[in-house]
């Protein structure tokens, strides 16, 4: 990570990594202050701290000089004790506040999948033409621009891939854009073992965004269910992960962990793409990606982390009393030095083997 890309990778770090991690800190923020938990200190960034901001309700704002989200201190949060602190809560609240934080990380990936479904991706174009190849044969052009494949929007080039290898043989409609015309035309892929797969594709094209500004746009409505659906197929994907690893449908390369380093690497790549294409749209999508990714590892049962703290709670329900709070305290003190131990070797391994040389 050298050169330019470490200024991309720092702003990546600024521009998106850092406002999610708010978010999940506001998230436990005010679902305290509904639950009439006392928050004795929220800090934007992480400590040392640099200055105090203000004193509202109880509650220290304080800056701090590591620019990274920020952290909610609640009151006696291991110490039952204090009553008007998270310990001494009851179950129900304490589950609502750990949990908010995920939630608020959820609430703004719907937002932000909103907005960049109503602005819509570039749309998908056609770069060059393959000589005797379906697509000529079907009357496609260099420049010209996909909106339709077989019924589905063409919003990227999945959706025109797909059909393509999958009605190998059979009649396949498109709805172009070229210049001021919108055309129907009907084009017939190759099916396997007509072409090779090495050199091309059933269909005979190359593709890439398009140059002339035209996107694929979705309603507010529309955009609200793609952005919901997206949710759940992160969801659905971060569950499946360990078992597409074990069957071979992905490569431990492919399934890699990556730190704060390897994160801002990736929100730094969409960060210059979005900004030399001027397409706001990648940067909004890796967004909203790392956004429920943050979430969902929050809420594992890993001593430390939210999840590992709401598993403490269900055991509590079920069994009519709490765990001590020395040992609960002990595990997570235990937890939390697994996690900066995997923390740091993750960072050396992002440094001497980032993902994007």
């Amino acid at each position: 990570m050298f050169g330019e890309n470490v200024l991309w990778a720092i702003g990546g770090f600024l521009i998106v990594l850092t406002p999610i991690v708010l978010v999940h800190e506001l998230g436990h923020f005010w679902a305290a202050r509904l639950s009439k938990i006392r928050v004795e200190e929220f800090g934007f960034g992480i400590p040392p701290r640099a200055a105090v901001i203000a004193r509202r309700n109880g509650t220290l704002f304080t800056l701090n000089w590591i620019p990274l989200g920020g952290f909610v201190r609640p009151a006696g949060e291991d110490d039952p004790t204090v009553l008007d602190g998270l310990a001494a809560a009851s179950k129900r609240a304490r589950m609502f506040v750990l949990a908010a934080g995920a939630g608020a990380n959820f609430l703004m990936a719907l937002f932000v999948w909103w907005i960049a479904f109503m602005i819509g991706p570039p749309a998908v174009a056609v770069t060059d033409i393959t000589p005797g190849s379906p697509a000529m044969a079907a009357g496609l052009q260099p420049g010209d621009v996909f909106l339709m494949v077989d019924g589905v929007s063409a919003d990227n080039s999945n959706a025109i891939a797909g059909p393509m290898y999958s009605k190998g043989g059979q009649p396949v409609d498109l709805v172009i854009k070229r210049g001021d015309e919108t055309l129907n035309l009907v084009v017939i892929p190759r099916a396997a073992g007509e072409y090779d797969p090495a050199q091309e594709g059933p269909l005979g094209v190359g593709l890439g965004f398009s140059t002339t500004g035209e996107r694929v746009r979705r309603a507010p409505l529309a955009a609200f269910g793609d952005s919901l659906d997206s949710i759940w197929d992160y969801m659905t994907l971060f569950v499946r992960v360990p078992a597409m690893l074990i069957n071979g449908d992905i490569t431990p390369g492919e399934a890699r962990p990556v730190s704060v380093v390897g994160i801002s690497q990736i929100a730094g790549q969409m960060l210059e793409f979005s900004a030399t294409n001027s397409n706001l749209f990648p940067l909004l999508n890796i967004t909203a990606f790392i956004s429920v990714a943050l979430g969902l590892t929050n809420l594992l049962p890993i001593p430390a982390l939210d999840g590992g703290r709401i598993l403490f709670v269900l055991i509590e329900a079920v069994r009519g009393r709490r765990i001590e709070p020395e040992r609960e305290g002990m595990v997570h003190v235990v937890g939390l030095l697994f996690m900066l131990a995997l923390m740091v070797i993750l960072i050396v391994q992002d440094i001497v083997n980032p993902l994007f040389p």
